[in-house]
């Protein structure tokens, strides 16, 4: 069964000698990189209607169709759990994802999930994630909370993630770390990549990787702590728990990348907390549609609130961010 969105394309003279994924890639198709190099390499995409290989190089007059197959049905179960939405429209959802919650199944994660209580509150979602990720377009850790967008076209799905990769969208984090940072405000700016001998975790210390970079600035300085707000730049899996940890401010209550440290005060208040301090405070980009630029705040989560009281040197430390 072929997908009503087929395309054709000639190939003008100024195109020539491009390989065709790029080429199609270039044609603003409401399809990822990556979609598009699996199409073609299905042999759903012809060349003067034969199927071609995605290196292949283009010639002035070629004929290109492109005709991905219609869409896999999600493996995901629709599970009514409740959420709570920022904003919704016919393209897309933005929610406040409290901590706890995994955004798609995985490995011991196959209910409960983010995607599962979109699929229940949602007609659709786009496609592109593939079956266990539909609308995903960006992930939040499973103990990290706060704002999240989830696209329910595919044309919205790619715009999007555009957005992402061209770090023309605006993300920014709320973190207590522990210790009491020297200076106010900063960038960190590394490589980044799997741990060489631990692969559940992440480094930035590594002669090859991408690259990754978080700027901060210092909100409130607590007991043994400090308030920060980071704003990334690029979005690493793990990006600001690894950089303030490897800076020697790890995350308070942060199970991969903390330690438990001397401070009982501080001890206690990473144990009440049950999680990283990590918060997406944050989103902002422009509609796929309208281009109008949106802006998305969630408010502290009541379980780093009460982590706040406990550090705070001043009772009225809320009225101060």
């Amino acid at each position: 069964m072929v997908s009503p969105l087929a395309y054709q394309f000639v190939v003008a003279t100024s195109e020539e000698g491009q390989r065709l994924d790029r080429y199609l890639v270039s044609r603003k198709l409401p399809h990822s990189r990556s979609q598009i190099q699996r199409v073609i390499s299905g042999g759903h995409c012809q060349l003067n209607g034969t199927a071609a290989k995605p290196a292949r190089k283009l010639k002035a007059g070629d004929e290109v169709s492109f005709l991905p197959p219609p869409p896999e049905p999600s493996e995901v179960e629709p599970e009514s759990i409740p959420l709570s939405i920022l904003y919704e429209d016919d393209q897309l959802i933005v929610v406040d994802k409290r901590a706890g919650m995994v955004v798609h199944p995985a490995a011991g994660h196959r209910r409960g999930t983010l995607v599962a209580a979109l699929l229940a509150h949602c007609d659709g979602l786009s496609g592109i994630g593939g079956v266990l990720r539909p609308g995903i377009v960006h992930r939040l850790d499973k103990l990290t909370s706060g704002v999240m967008v989830a696209s329910k076209s595919d044309a919205a799905h790619v715009h999007l993630a555009e957005q992402f990769k061209a770090h023309t969208n605006e993300r920014r984090y709320l973190a207590i770390v522990a210790g009491e940072m020297a200076a106010e405000s900063g960038t960190f700016d590394t490589l980044h990549g799997r741990h060489p001998t631990d692969r559940k975790r992440f480094t930035g210390r590594l002669e090859r990787g991408r690259r990754a970079i978080t700027h901060y600035r210092v909100l409130l300085r607590l007991k043994g702590a400090t308030l920060v707000e980071a704003t990334l730049e690029t979005g690493r899996t793990h990006q600001v728990r690894v950089h303030f940890a490897e800076a020697g401010y790890p995350l308070v209550g942060d199970p991969q990348y903390g330690r438990p440290g001397k401070d009982s005060q501080l001890k206690k208040a990473a144990k009440d907390l049950g999680r990283q301090a990590l918060h997406a405070r944050l989103l902002a980009f422009s509609h796929p549609v309208s281009e109008e630029r949106l802006s998305f705040a969630a408010p502290l989560p009541l379980d780093m609130v009460s982590a706040m009281n406990a550090l705070a040197e001043d009772a009225q430390w809320m009225q101060r961010l």
